[in-house]
C-alpha cells in the first residue's frame, strides 16, 4: 500500500515504531464507528456539536476524558487509545476548518507547520 508520505514526497519511510500497521488498525477503526448505535440516520452526534461550533471544546474534552480513563476503566483499554487518538484528528479538522474559515482560502495547505 502506497503511503500519503510516498504520494506527496515519491519515497516511502522506514516506521520505527509500526506507525503504518498502526495507521492502518486506526482507519479500520473510524470506519467502523460509523455503523456504531451512535450513527443514527446517518449522522453522527459529533456533527451537530462541531456544525454548533462546540467542536474544540467537544474533542479536546474527550482526548482528557479518554486519555484520563485509560488504565482505569478495564485496565489498559487500547480502544481508549484509539479514541484519544481519534478524537485529536477531530480537533484537527476542526481546528483546520476555523482557519479555512478565517483566512477565505478553500483548503489547507501541506504542511503549513505555523497553523
Amino acid at each position: 500500500m502506497t503511503s500519503m508520505y510516498d504520494k506527496i514526497f515519491g519515497k516511502s519511510v522506514d516506521y520505527k515504531y509500526n506507525e503504518g500497521e498502526l495507521i492502518k488498525e486506526f482507519s479500520a477503526y473510524v470506519d467502523s464507528t460509523y455503523d456504531q448505535h451512535y450513527s443514527l440516520n446517518k449522522y453522527q452526534a459529533t456533527e451537530f456539536i462541531m456544525d454548533a461550533g462546540h467542536g474544540e471544546g467537544f474533542t479536546i474534552g474527550n482526548i482528557m476524558k479518554y486519555a484520563q480513563r485509560y488504565g482505569k476503566k478495564g485496565g489498559k483499554n487500547r480502544a481508549d487509545l484509539l479514541k484519544v487518538i481519534h478524537y485529536g484528528f477531530l480537533a484537527l479538522n476542526n481546528h483546520d476548518k476555523q482557519l479555512l474559515e478565517e483566512s477565505g482560502y478553500k483548503r489547507r495547505p501541506i504542511n503549513d507547520e505555523n497553523q
